[in-house]
């Protein structure tokens, strides 16, 4: 499971600072929706979720010990969904790289093999995205020794389940509209076959 605990202080949570420039994955994602994304909807969580920790028990917790200790509790809702959507976003940003996309090696590339081969991985991985009613998360993750494509509701996440994510691909309309507008398939498509970052992935499933 991917920590996001080096990113945060003893008591205030950071925004990920993006691991490329914001025009970098152009012309599949434009700057402008990186800026937005990141810059607003991404902050907008991270700041929301400080606020929401400050002088409670979960202060000082790192994201994924919030996630986990307040998913399905109704109490504590508004705080899930703004953790969540923090560690999400961040583990979005990391599953993107420029010039990404291509063929996994190694371990991965057995397993996405085991799996059904790499063309059978990502229409599956399009379809989780694309089928996902309203807003969410399309995710490869592996979980028994074995790759799954899943796709989860606005801030939920595999982990939780005790699943591994190994990558995740945003569906919320805030993640390709400026771009796409409607156009959720292509978005996901293009997304899939040219910034999918491998690398991340295979770096999840050897830390399992």
């Amino acid at each position: 499971m991917t920590t996001l605990a080096a990113l945060e202080t003893a008591t205030r949570h950071a925004l990920l600072r993006l691991p490329y420039p914001e025009d970098a994955l152009a012309p599949i994602i434009s700057a402008r929706t990186v800026a937005l994304h990141h810059g607003k909807h991404h902050k907008a969580y991270v700041d929301k979720t400080n606020e929401l920790v400050s002088g409670t028990e979960f202060e000082g917790q790192a994201l994924e010990r919030i996630v986990m200790a307040t998913a399905g509790k109704p109490e504590h809702r508004k705080l899930f969904n703004n953790a969540g959507q923090a560690w999400n976003h961040a583990f979005y940003w990391r599953s993107l790289k420029p010039r990404g996309g291509g063929a996994p090696t190694g371990a991965l590339a057995s397993k996405i093999e085991a799996f059904g081969g790499l063309e059978t991985l990502k229409k599956k991985l399009a379809t989780a995205g694309a089928e996902q009613f309203g807003s969410g998360w399309a995710w490869l993750i592996a979980q028994g020794g074995e790759l799954k494509v899943v796709s989860t509701p606005n801030a939920e996440a595999p982990f939780t389940k005790g699943q591994t994510p190994l990558l995740t691909i945003d569906v919320w309309e805030h993640a390709y509209y400026v771009d796409y507008q409607n156009r959720r398939a292509d978005y996901l498509q293009a997304v899939i076959d040219k910034l999918l970052n491998w690398d991340f992935a295979a770096d999840n499933l050897a830390r399992g």
